[in-house]
């Protein structure tokens, strides 16, 4: 597939990192004065004034600057142009569990997928003051310096982080045995609570591995395009490629990946086993 041109990526880039920037200042202002916090369904799945104030900032940007394109946006919907090969994927506020209760650890996270691919992300955390931007063909950067993923070879020396899912109350698809099992395998796993931080946080190399289930394409795409500049690699849990709609992401240094992806296959026996 034909990428947009060199000049088109820097150009979405660059709106991708406006966009965030703007909602972030909004973020920063409003942290700490919130009058009201809902729940939007599930129990835990909050909404605030600063999701929809932060989101609203996001949506006048791009309908000025890409009015052709079309916008999934985590509180509005979709948006735009039917049919446009163009797709800004927008999670104003990932993390708004941890925002509301002041704990530092959430961003706002801008993916442009084309023709469903991962083209441009830009990841903001308004608490580390931290801007991560990627494009495809373009590198990644933390604070406009280029970053890089991890050289962990071996699972058992790794530092891993996932998440947990709304729905984790209503089903048994969870993944606890994920959870517990590769606590056993490695030097650790963490939850931070925002997907977009968990994905720059590997990009960086602070952490090696990351799998989640029951994510949404804003919650990702940007992550995934700024982790695969940066060295990393993205699949479904089995390695094959990515459905990003599938909401189930492995995504690592390279690796540790194919081990990984094998220690996921084999939790769910071995918690029978642990706990028979």
């Amino acid at each position: 597939m034909e990428l947009p041109s060199q000049k088109e990526r820097e150009l979405f880039l660059d709106i991708a990192t406006e966009s965030v920037m703007t909602a972030g200042i909004i973020l920063q202002d409003l942290v700490g004065q919130l009058e009201k916090i809902e729940e939007k369904g599930r129990p835990g799945d909050l909404v605030t004034e600063a999701d929809k104030k932060a989101e609203s900032s996001v949506l006048k940007i791009l309908k000025s600057r890409v009015p052709s394109h079309q916008i999934l946006a985590e509180e509005s919907g979709k948006l735009g142009t039917e049919g446009s090969d163009y797709l800004w994927a927008i999670d104003p506020l990932d993390g708004t569990t941890n925002y509301a209760h002041g704990y530092p650890a959430s961003s706002v996270s801008i993916g442009l997928l084309f023709k469903g691919i991962p083209l441009v992300g830009a990841v903001y955390n308004p608490f580390r003051q931290e801007l991560f931007r990627g494009a495809k063909g373009l590198g990644a950067t933390l604070n406009y310096r280029p970053i890089q993923v991890s050289k962990t070879k071996e699972l058992n020396k790794s530092l891993l982080v996932t998440g947990f899912a709304y729905d984790r109350r209503e089903t048994p698809d969870t993944n606890y045995p994920e959870f517990c099992y590769l606590t056993h395998l490695t030097q650790g796993v963490r939850r931070s609570g925002s997907a977009s931080v968990d994905l720059t946080d590997v990009a960086c190399g602070r952490l090696d591995g990351y799998w989640e289930r029951g994510l949404s394409p804003w919650d990702i795409a940007a992550g995934i395009v700024i982790l695969e500049e940066a060295g990393g690699k993205v699949t479904a849990y089995d390695e094959s490629p990515l459905i990003i709609e599938s909401g189930r992401l492995l995504a690592t240094n390279g690796e540790i990946h194919h081990g990984l992806s094998q220690a996921l296959d084999e939790a769910l026996p071995w918690l029978k086993k642990f706990y028979s």
